[in-house]
């Protein structure tokens, strides 16, 4: 009995906690653009974004190096 109260508790929890950050990250939409002839309120064309080569790399390489880790770990364990 106490295993299936403290599964419902937990599922309870976890629930609560992923309900309250979707309400608390939510935004308001933009307004829509006011189109008045002009070209000024049009959206960018070509890029403008930021580059994340650099970033993509660098995590990659974070997770390479804790997977070769866990495995060195895990094949240390089994010989020993």
């Amino acid at each position: 009995m106490k295993n299936i109260v403290k599964s419902f508790v937990l599922a309870l929890m976890l629930t609560g906690l992923m309900a309250i950050a979707q309400i608390s990250l939510a935004q308001a939409p933009p307004p829509p653009p006011v189109d008045k002839g002009t070209n000024t309120n049009k959206a960018p064309g070509n890029g403008g974004g930021a580059p994340i080569d650099g970033g993509v790399v660098l995590s990659l390489a974070m997770v390479a190096g804790f997977g070769g880790w866990k495995l060195h770990k895990s094949w240390k364990c089994r010989t020993a």
